[in-house]
């Protein structure tokens, strides 16, 4: 978890930076732009101190040994379909949907009903046809 926690700590002060230079050349007068700036380096402690609370409490993973071999890592991995093609019409329907919140209601009505299908096809994949378990 030690690799998790610098790389959340790390965009704290980046943030902090950031903030500080828009400031500067807002002349300090964007509230707005400013605002979601520091959020966006508070956001980021508060998963740094999250992470680091539970890594206190949890015994140290293998990920962390710099001398673990990848063999210390116990369990599987999971499975990932092969030759899946629900993954892509589900992330092309998504897409639909959230581009139609920005541009109009109608591309997610019309969209939903083809996130809705990729996700049912996506998970009973395995459960019928030729594939079946």
């Amino acid at each position: 978890m030690r690799t998790e926690i610098k790389m959340w700590a790390w965009f704290v002060p980046f943030f902090v930076v950031v903030t500080y230079i828009y400031g500067h050349f807002t002349g300090w007068n964007e509230w707005v732009g400013m605002t979601g700036l520091a959020l966006a380096a508070i956001f980021p402690a508060f998963i740094a101190v999250y992470l680091w609370m539970t890594a206190r409490r949890l015994d140290p993973r293998p990920d962390d040994n710099p001398h673990g071999e990848i063999s210390d890592q116990e369990g599987p991995y999971g499975f990932f379909s092969p030759y899946s093609w629900w993954p892509l019409w589900l992330g092309l329907g998504s897409a639909v949907v959230f581009l139609g919140l920005a541009v109009g209601w109608w591309m997610v009505i019309i969209a939903v009903p083809f996130t809705a299908i990729a996700t049912v096809g996506w998970t009973m994949e395995y459960f019928k046809g030729d594939k079946a378990v």
